[in-house]
C-alpha cells in the first residue's frame, strides 16, 4: 500500500485539529491504496496544540499511530513549516505528500480527489479559480487581493497555472527530491508560489483541481501587510534567478 503525509503547519489551531484530525481519517475507506497519516509541525502555540496532538497520538485506535507530531520552538512561518515537513517525509519514505491548512478552508473530503489526479500527474493543486471551484465566507476585498495576486504571479513568471498561491496540494515525493528545499528563499504565501514555479522549472506534469475554499471556521487568520509584501517582491526573484539560470 503506497502511504500520504498530510502536512499541517499549526499556531494555536486547539479548536480545530481534534476535528480535522478525525474528518481526515473519515476518508480513508475512500483511499483504499493509500494509507493516510497525519504530520503536525506545531510552532510552540501557547493555546495547547501540541497537548492535544499528544493526547490524541497515545489512544488507543490504531489510526492515533498514524498521527506524527513534530514541534517547534517558537513561530517561524508557514514556509520553513513546510520544508520541516517536506524533510521529515522524504526521510519516512511517504509516496505522496500534502499541504493542508488547520483552519477547515480546505475540506478534507477533498483528499481523495487529489489522490486519484496524482496517479497521472506530478503536483496536484487544489485551485479556487478554475470552473467548478467555489470560494465561500471570504470578504470581497480578500478574494480581488488573492485573485489579482495569482494574475500579477502568472503574467510576471509565466507560470501556468491560475492559482500559485492555494495552500491546499499533493506532491510526488520524486518533486520534492528534486528541488533544494534548503535553498527555498519565501516563507509566507510566497512560499507556494516559489514551490510551484520550481516543479514548474523542472518540467514536472501539474494538474490543478477545483476545490470548494471556505473562510477559516476558528481562530485567526495569519495573513498580515508583510506576507503580502514578500510575495509581491518574490516573484520577481523568481524571475530573474530563471533568467540566470539558477532555477
Amino acid at each position: 500500500m503506497s502511504r500520504a503525509l498530510i502536512i499541517i503547519p499549526t499556531y494555536n489551531e486547539q479548536e480545530n485539529i481534534v476535528r480535522l484530525v478525525h474528518e481526515i481519517f473519515e476518508q480513508q475507506p475512500r483511499c483504499p491504496e493509500v494509507a493516510l497519516n497525519i504530520l503536525i509541525v506545531d510552532d510552540n502555540s501557547p493555546d495547547g496544540t501540541s497537548e492535544i496532538v499528544r493526547d490524541l497520538q497515545a489512544r488507543e485506535d490504531p489510526e492515533f499511530k498514524r498521527v506524527h507530531l513534530l514541534t517547534r520552538p517558537a513561530k517561524m512561518g508557514l514556509g520553513t513549516a513546510y520544508v520541516t515537513g517536506f524533510k521529515y517525509g522524504l526521510r519516512e519514505h511517504f509516496d505522496y505528500i500534502f499541504e493542508m491548512d488547520a483552519d477547515f478552508s480546505h475540506d478534507p473530503k477533498e483528499i481523495p480527489n487529489f489522490l486519484h489526479e496524482i496517479e497521472k500527474y506530478d503536483l496536484v493543486l487544489g485551485s479556487r479559480y478554475i470552473p467548478g471551484a467555489h470560494v465561500s465566507n471570504w470578504p470581497r476585498r480578500r478574494l480581488l487581493l488573492s485573485y489579482n495576486a495569482n494574475v500579477y504571479a502568472r503574467v510576471i513568471t509565466g507560470i501556468p497555472v491560475r492559482d500559485a498561491t492555494g495552500g491546499f496540494k499533493c506532491f510526488r515525493r520524486k518533486v520534492l527530491e528534486a528541488i533544494d528545499l534548503d535553498d527555498i528563499r519565501s516563507n509566507g504565501y510566497a512560499f507556494q508560489i516559489e514551490m510551484n514555479f520550481r516543479a514548474w522549472r523542472k518540467g514536472f506534469r501539474i494538474k490543478e483541481i477545483p476545490i470548494t475554499f471556505a473562510d477559516r471556521h476558528a481562530g485567526t487568520s495569519k495573513m498580515s501587510k508583510a506576507i503580502v509584501r514578500e510575495a509581491v517582491g518574490m516573484v520577481w526573484k523568481l524571475k530573474a534567478r530563471a533568467i540566470s539560470g539558477e532555477l
